[in-house]
């Protein structure tokens, strides 16, 4: 039986993970700076500024995710308009992109700021928290500009298949920013320690330096000469402005109900407290790496999707999904297992506090068991969003995390008394709801296609 479905699906599995890998790394790249981040606090700091690290995270990502599922509306566009063999169009929609995300990127900059005045003042957060996070989540809320330049090209690059490059820029400016990271943080080669605030600066200098070498890359290369015809920096078009948005924004949408419902957990765990709060970080950053390289696989399967999508080729548009929840699937069993014999070793990766160790540690056992369901329903998402199908996803996300997730884990966790794990509980099934509703929302959408093009 294996070997058919594998025979089946070869061909599939070959060209989603050769388009999928180098996504894989520049995807991680997002998620790899606050690990990174939170490790150097971690080991080159205390408990307090990791807890810091932990709400700042907490707040920032939501802001983060919202301006990356609006560069994300491109993708699909570009990928269809490739199929279409309409490169002129790409050009036109890669300008128009650019100018939304710019300004989507000085809005969330002036809604951190706004947030960092009115709001982290009363989530009711241990004070010396609140007071090394407010610092750092400055830093981060002015990167938010130079990071959506470099979105834009690199989903400009990546809806026409070229996906290595982004990695490697996201490689390499991870590494600078380790290094700078290390160095602000910990004071050495002349600099003053700049405990906590150190990451942040360090993220702004690696996200300014990415935007630069993209952008360059892009405009420069000749792969990209005949589409780049009709670009220009000041164009911009109301209608091809909603056709992104009409995309971008539900995608928000989308992660941002998902990535909310994780912040809203780091706030109610820290009110009970700065350890767990530490713990939660340690737990939630190891799954938030799985995380996005599921969401590499899921943007691959976005192309794919959209490219056959734009051929009307929905047997293959199919097939290749299929081959996307298959590889999925294996990547994340094998995560699970990781997760749930290592969950005593990991935690040591970022802290050596007695007290956080054991918290994380049975969270990351939580973690092994949600793997497989956030790992299918980003991939069901990725699908539905290649074909354009948006609206729908983005109520059942909400759905899903915030009348299922979090209500369920504040239950359990306050009212029953399970504390940060019925937190985790109520996360874990606010997963699988989406998974399996997404799922089902994709068998109904490809097999209707596949059945109105035999009608045709």
């Amino acid at each position: 039986m294996f070997s058919k479905i594998y025979t089946r699906y070869k061909p599939y599995y070959k060209e989603n993970l050769h388009l999928a890998l180098p996504i894989v790394g520049s995807q991680v790249g997002h998620t790899l700076v606050h690990m990174t981040d939170s490790i150097i606090v971690g080991h080159f700091t205390d408990t307090i500024q990791l807890a810091a690290v932990s709400l700042v995270n907490s707040i920032f990502m939501l802001i983060l995710v919202i301006g990356l599922g609006i560069s994300y509306g491109l993708t699909p566009l570009i990928a269809q308009e490739n199929g279409r063999q309409n490169y002129d169009e790409c050009g036109k929609l890669l300008s128009n992109s650019l100018i939304i995300n710019i300004c989507v990127g000085i809005l969330l900059y002036i809604l951190v700021q706004l947030g960092i005045f009115f709001v982290i003042d009363h989530l009711e957060q241990t004070p010396e928290v609140v007071r090394y996070a407010k610092p750092y989540l400055n830093l981060l809320s002015v990167s938010i500009i130079p990071l959506l330049v470099f979105q834009t090209f690199k989903q400009f690059a990546e809806g026409l298949g070229f996906t290595k490059q982004a990695m490697f820029v996201s490689i390499w400016g991870n590494a600078l920013n380790i290094i700078l990271g290390i160095i602000f943080v910990k004071g050495i080669f002349g600099f003053k320690s700049m405990g906590v605030s150190g990451v942040g600066l360090s993220t702004l200098i690696d996200r300014i330096l990415m935007a630069t070498v993209m952008s360059f890359y892009v405009l420069r290369s000749q792969h990209f000469k005949k589409y780049l015809i009709s670009f220009k920096a000041t164009f911009f078009d109301k209608l091809r402005a909603i056709k992104i948005a009409k995309i971008g924004m539900p995608v928000a949408m989308q992660y941002s109900f998902e990535i909310s419902a994780f912040s809203g957990a780091a706030v109610l765990i820290g009110t009970i407290g700065a350890v767990e709060q530490a713990a939660h970080q340690i737990a939630i950053s190891l799954a938030a790496m799985t995380y996005m390289i599921a969401s590499g696989v899921a943007s691959a399967a976005t192309i794919k999707t959209g490219n056959n999508f734009g051929k009307n080729n929905f047997d293959d548009l199919r097939k290749s999904a299929i081959a996307s929840y298959h590889v999925i699937l294996l990547f994340m069993s094998f995560t699970a297992i990781i997760f749930v014999l290592a969950n005593n070793i990991m935690p040591f990766i970022y802290t050596e506090d007695a007290a956080v160790i054991p918290i994380a540690a049975q969270l990351l056992i939580i973690a092994g068991f949600f793997q497989l369901f956030d790992g299918t329903q980003v991939v069901g998402l990725g699908v539905l969003r290649g074909i354009g199908d948006v609206n729908i996803p983005t109520f059942i996300t909400f759905l899903a995390y915030w009348v299922v997730g979090i209500p369920v884990g504040y239950l359990l966790g306050f009212y029953f008394g399970l504390g940060v794990n019925g937190i985790w509980y109520g996360l874990t099934l606010g997963l699988l709801t989406a998974s399996i509703l997404l799922f089902l929302r994709f068998q109904n959408k490809t097999k209707k296609l596949n059945r109105d093009s035999a009608i045709v």
